[in-house]
């Protein structure tokens, strides 16, 4: 990668802090600059390698924001603690690109970007159920390509979802709030699956089935289901939002995908390896009326083979995430990390939400470091 394809902002700053790929927003740019940091950002659209990251780290560097698209393990934590590096974040709440043991044996602090995700990617579930349910992508095309000549009875039916079940699996603030959503906007009745139960989620549906039924409607149901085989038998829609790691590594594989209905609707905005991709086209093939929407895939950015090809998977290119605000949120947070653990100050607790540095007056404070009992961070306490 030549010289030409990075871009240095406030080069008098003392500590130089390397950035993999343009952000959007400036206050990101700023709260780096505001605490003395040269900023290297490479402005090519490419992904990155191991081996271009070590060169940009080069002998100085003190901190690096990166990508999930990154391998960020022993080559290049050894190669930043030796430049000098302290902190490293990544531009995600995922890190499953991140040797975080590794990190913390070369002292360096791992950051990522919470919070600002949750609704977002949510709706971008939502958007692609909608897709896949009514069959937007394939209506689409159909009406570029000038084949519609006039309404028709049975013209791209589709699935409505209005008071069927709703099926997902992990709970937490994402699964949870695709959730509340569909519930909420569909009166679907809900089924998830979640190691732990999800107090606030049971409470939220309970208090909007009574307020449905003293208004003369029908309730709307929530239940815990006792495995993620239970979901998919029973929903008409699932939505899958694990973490992603051994035990959820292609949790829906052939078997899995054949304990669902023949018109089910799996939607995935969670991480690809979820999926077992080769097995998910096959069951496409074989069923026509089975409908998927997806915004993650296995082997990013390739597709299985196939893949591409079936007009009832509807897709789209890892953009849960991708509105102005969250993105620039995400910005925000990951400078506000290295800025953060190069000037000494300490972690902010999980529980705490990092709306606060969102706005005006941000604490002195690391919003989200994963590993700060390992580095031996303090926590923040105002």
């Amino acid at each position: 990668m030549s010289d030409s394809e990075w871009q240095t902002h406030n080069p008098a700053g003392s500590r130089r802090v390397v950035v993999t790929k343009q952000l959007p927003g400036e206050r990101w740019l700023q709260i780096l600059t505001q605490a003395d940091c040269e900023v290297a950002v490479c402005t090519s659209t490419q992904i990155l390698s191991a081996d271009e990251i070590r060169k940009a780290i080069g002998d100085r560097c003190a901190g690096v924001i990166g990508q999930l698209t990154e391998p960020w393990g022993e080559e290049l934590f050894a190669a930043l603690k030796a430049a000098g590096g302290k902190a490293y974040s990544n531009y995600a709440v995922g890190y499953n690109n991140v040797d975080v043991e590794v990190a913390s044996k070369h002292g360096i602090s791992v950051g990522n970007t919470p919070g600002v995700l949750t609704e977002t990617t949510a709706e971008m579930a939502v958007a692609l159920t909608f897709a896949a349910a009514r069959r937007v992508a394939e209506a689409d095309v159909f009406m570029r390509s000038g084949e519609y000549r006039g309404w028709l009875p049975k013209l791209f039916l589709g699935e409505r979802l209005t008071g069927r079940i709703v099926g997902v699996v992990g709970a937490g603030r994402i699964g949870a709030a695709y959730a509340r959503m569909m519930v909420e906007g569909l009166k679907m009745n809900l089924v998830y699956f979640d190691p732990f139960p999800n107090q606030a989620l049971e409470e939220f549906i309970a208090a909007y089935s009574a307020f449905l039924q003293g208004r003369g409607e029908g309730p709307v149901t929530c239940r815990r289901a006792d495995s993620v085989d239970e979901v998919l038998k029973t929903a008409d829609v699932v939505s899958l939002h694990p973490a992603l790691d051994e035990t959820t590594h292609h949790l829906m594989n052939a078997e899995r995908l054949s304990l669902m209905k023949e018109n089910a609707i799996l939607v995935n905005a969670s991480r690809g390896p979820v999926v077992d991709e080769a097995a998910l086209v096959e069951h496409c093939r074989r069923h026509p009326d089975f409908r998927v929407g997806l915004d993650v895939f296995e082997d990013e950015p390739e597709m299985k083979p196939g893949l591409a090809q079936l007009a009832n998977i509807v897709m789209v290119p890892h953009i849960a995430s991708a509105t102005s605000w969250t993105r620039e949120g995400m910005a925000i947070l990951a400078a506000s990390n290295v800025a953060a653990v190069l000037n000494g100050f300490a972690a902010w607790e999980e529980n705490q939400g990092v709306e606060a540095f969102l706005g005006d007056d941000p604490p002195e404070a690391a919003p989200s470091i994963v590993n700060a009992q390992a580095v031996g961070m303090a926590t923040y306490s105002g």
